[in-house]
């Protein structure tokens, strides 16, 4: 392994990204391994700003996005979207195609890249989400910006933690079994006592993940 190994999470919107990112986070370091999980750009500046980007604000969004990864030096990094989710969009809301160039160099400097396939129901999201007619377009848009750069990537499917083995699987890692994710699960729980979201299992809806952790803390104190 080099000294940073770094992995893309591609794929449109509601696909499970962010849920992924987490998991795949969690089982690394369950495994000893010392993890970065860059978190999504664009996210973090729609909450900021309370709106979506206009078309000249994408460029800045995605340098963010590109500088949060570089910055780190060694270990595993984990990058929920890169800047070719902006240029991406970028050209399928403003037909704009002038970030590709950048973006794909950056994309080329990751060492593996995962795709999330549209197999997962659309759940709104607030600002983040433009509609599932919006996820097809953006797939076929993804899978023609890597396949023009020959840059290989591997498309995840699967429901739930079966999501999540199919993805170590294609980063070439050992998958997960149940013996297994059950300690984690457990020992995220520990952690957590409330303070920080519950990463469900069985599907990307946050609202399942609100309902799973508040069911589970009524459990232990009944």
């Amino acid at each position: 392994m080099s000294r940073v190994q770094r992995i893309a999470i591609l794929g449109a919107e509601s696909t499970g990204k962010s849920w992924l990112a987490n998991a795949l986070e969690g089982v690394m370091q369950s495994r000893g391994l010392s993890v970065h999980k860059v978190d999504e750009a664009l996210r973090h500046w729609c909450e900021r700003e309370g709106r979506t980007p206009l078309a000249h604000e994408q460029l800045d969004i995605a340098q963010i996005q590109a500088q949060a990864m570089t910055l780190i030096p060694q270990g595993v990094v984990i990058s929920d979207t890169t800047p070719l989710m902006t240029a991406v969009y970028s050209h399928l809301l403003f037909a704009d195609e002038s970030l590709y160039p950048m973006a794909l160099a950056h994309q080329a400097l990751f060492d593996q890249t995962l795709v999330t396939g549209l197999d997962l129901p659309w759940v709104a999201d607030g600002l983040q989400r433009d509609g599932p007619q919006v996820r097809g377009p953006v797939d076929t848009l993804v899978r023609q910006a890597l396949e023009g750069a020959g840059i290989a990537y591997r498309v995840v499917y699967g429901q739930g933690h079966q999501r999540l083995n199919n993805a170590l699987l294609a980063l070439g890692l050992p998958g997960e079994d149940e013996a297994a994710r059950m300690t984690r699960e457990n020992a995220q729980f520990a952690i957590n006592e409330g303070r920080t979201v519950w990463q469900c299992n069985e599907c990307s809806d946050p609202e399942c993940e609100h309902k799973m952790f508040t069911g589970l803390m009524a459990k232990r104190l009944d």
